[in-house]
């Protein structure tokens, strides 16, 4: 696991620099700056490694530990403070506290996902949700279309947005009964894992609508995996089935009541 993104954040934090100030630095655009520190993606090599020198840092360091701020003022560039001022300490909390922003795939821009997903400057061009959550590492957010996993009136309604967590493609850690977003090389699939069949390979997935067929899906297939975390709506929920009849057979009960009440 890469640090590199947490560690760039408290750096211009410590050195009060902003987003793009920080970008000016190193020659990167803004974007960048953002996508790393979010961990869409990383510098190149031998951005790291001026970042490295810059600040007097190693890049094992940037790599693979994350600093603290009073680690931070101890290096050789940050000397010039023995500790870390209040005020500092207050902006590297507020940042940590400001909302996450998530990306959004409308329906309409599906394709063009499936073709630039692994494109961090087509990516930062997406629009943009801040939504309280406690995700960590890249979210995404995705618009429902179609009908396919709703049933009985509940479930994911045509134009839901999903709000999902990446599973790490090379280790997917993956539980039935949950619902995933699937990127394939020809649509975006929103399903419930069923069953990993005994190969280990192909997922067996089904939509919570019966009117609709459920599907195998190799891993290799699977361009990227998110899992669906929340959900933002603005449809007004109907009563579940059940909810319905219980509430029918209050009414009853009590229309009884109301006429034992009467004959006595």
């Amino acid at each position: 696991m890469s640090y590199v993104g947490k560690n760039i954040r408290k750096l211009r934090t410590v050195k009060k620099l902003s987003q793009a100030a920080f970008a000016e630095l190193f020659g990167l655009a803004r974007p960048s700056v953002g996508a790393y520190e979010e961990g869409r993606s990383e510098p190149k090599m031998e951005t790291l490694i001026q970042i490295a020198q810059h600040f007097g840092l190693s890049v094992d360091l940037l790599l693979t530990k994350e600093l603290t701020v009073n680690e931070l003022y101890h290096f050789d560039i940050f000397k010039e403070q023995l500790q870390p001022s209040a005020s500092a300490a207050e902006e590297l909390a507020e940042a940590d506290r400001q909302p996450q922003v998530t990306p959004l795939v409308h329906r309409n821009r599906v394709l063009e996902y499936i073709v630039r997903h692994h494109d961090p400057a087509f990516i930062d061009l997406l629009p943009g949700l801040q939504l309280p959550h406690q995700l960590t590492g890249p979210t995404r957010a995705f618009e429902v279309s179609g009908a396919d996993m709703l049933l009985h009136r509940q479930g994911l309604r045509h134009q839901d947005i999903v709000l999902c967590g990446r599973i790490d493609k090379a280790r997917p850690s993956l539980h039935n009964g949950r619902v995933y977003v699937f990127v394939t090389p020809g649509k975006i699939l929103i399903r419930r894992l069923a069953a990993r069949l005994p190969d280990g390979l192909t997922l067996k997935l089904r939509p919570d609508n019966p009117d609709y067929s459920s599907q195998d899906l190799e891993l290799t297939q699977a361009l990227e995996i998110w899992e669906v975390k929340g959900v933002f709506t603005t449809h007004l929920r109907a009563p579940a089935l059940l909810d319905e009849r219980v509430a029918e057979l209050e009414r009853r009960v009590e229309e009884l009541a109301e006429r034992l009440g009467a004959q006595n």
